[in-house]
């Protein structure tokens, strides 16, 4: 039924942009919207169709009814504007709609201003990656296939860690203080996964550096980002790039870290961090007895997702054309 209700839509629409009079326009209203119209008698088919379809159906059988409506009202007045032998310059226009940043870009913007008010760069590196800076630099072991000699294979970068190993050759000598903001690319696709996404990447280097350095900045993003009574802990976890390494956990937005339906004990995951591996700072010029650092990488959609007073069950729905959604933000 889908392509009856489109097909006949395109045709009502067709035959309404050709009409030349009021009086074919109500003939054209009478046959698709009439009370035995083409678009009318699709609502009286509504039962036989199975019940999980049955509400995709209507909805497209509304809005197909809405854009007709829509269109033979412009068409009535530009028929009415054609015959009208008089014209007031002094009425008011209608202006046109105003777009806004997508939510994405918003979120990107905020990331990035957040972290620049304590001395991050930002950067960003390509999203077409050679292997070696994505995996083997990162402490991954080494593929089989080996195109290039020193850089393996070309990949899509599936995270924007492969920008701290060229964040350290850039810059060469620390202190470094990155934050590199792009899109990335993996295979899963689900409420809570789209194959491509963006990701922001902090690393911080110098001498000295520790635990309690990287707590503190993930404590100041929260705050800033999220709101003033939101807290982060660190959990231990294995990533091969950082050790120590640690989850990191973000006290719920609705209950505060009480515990609510939620997220059942007051924490949500927020993403990886940890100390960057002694083999990675080697791999990236810089002398791990002398450096120390930490990194961390967040998805931009997943964080945002998780600020206080959104309610955005499926992270595709960022991704969809739907304007009802995208002009709530």
């Amino acid at each position: 039924m889908r392509e009856e209700i489109i097909s006949i839509k395109n045709e009502a629409m067709a035959q309404i942009m050709d009409a030349d009079s009021s009086a074919e326009l109500e003939e054209l209203r009478i046959s698709y919207l009439g009370r035995s119209g083409k678009l009318t008698s699709l609502i009286k088919r509504l039962k036989e169709i199975p019940s999980d379809e049955r509400k995709e159906v209507g909805v497209l059988i509304n809005d197909s009814k809405s854009a007709i409506e829509s269109l033979l009202a412009e068409q009535k007045n530009r028929i009415g504007e054609v015959t009208r032998k008089w014209f007031d310059p002094t009425i008011p226009g209608i202006a046109p709609k105003r777009g806004h940043l997508h939510l994405i870009t918003k979120a990107i913007k905020e990331i990035s201003r957040t972290f620049e008010q304590i001395g991050f760069v930002r950067v960003r590196y390509p999203e077409v990656e050679w292997d070696f800076f994505a995996f083997e630099g990162l402490n991954m072991p080494k593929g089989d296939m080996s195109p290039h000699p020193k850089y393996g294979q070309i990949v899509l970068t599936p995270h924007t860690s492969s920008g701290q190993i060229r964040e350290m050759k850039r810059v060469k000598t620390p202190p470094i203080r990155m934050i590199n903001i792009a899109k990335c690319y993996r295979r899963q696709i689900d409420a809570s996964h789209v194959p491509m996404f963006h990701q922001f990447e902090g690393l911080v280097i110098d001498k000295g550096i520790s635990i309690a350095h990287l707590k503190g900045t993930l404590d100041y993003f929260a705050r800033n980002f999220f709101g003033p009574q939101r807290k982060t802990r660190l959990r231990p976890f294995h990533f091969q790039f950082t050790e120590p390494s640690f989850e990191v956990d973000i006290t719920c937005g609705i209950c505060l870290g009480k515990g609510c339906k939620v997220c059942k004990r007051g924490w949500l995951e927020l993403g990886g961090a940890g100390m960057v591996h002694p083999t990675v700072l080697t791999n990236g010029g810089i002398d791990p007895k002398v450096y120390s650092g930490f990194a961390f990488g967040w998805g931009v959609e997943r964080t945002y997702m998780m600020k206080s007073g959104l309610s955005i069950p499926d992270i595709r729905l960022l991704y969809s054309s739907d304007l009802k959604f995208l002009r709530q933000f």
